[in-house]
């Protein structure tokens, strides 16, 4: 027989949310320094050609 889930508690729920929102943030932050170094022409790592 099924039984039902406990519910999660808010304040569980907040803190599994902001760690899923800073791991996003960590990713846009690296994206756009990316973005910025390659505009730049200062990129020593990504190599690409300019059109």
């Amino acid at each position: 027989m099924a039984v039902p889930k406990k519910r999660t508690s808010i304040s569980k729920k907040r803190i599994r949310k902001n760690i899923w929102k800073k791991k996003a943030y960590g990713a846009a932050l690296k994206a756009f320094s990316l973005a910025k170094s390659l505009s730049t022409g200062n990129s020593k790592s990504f190599f690409f050609t300019k059109f």
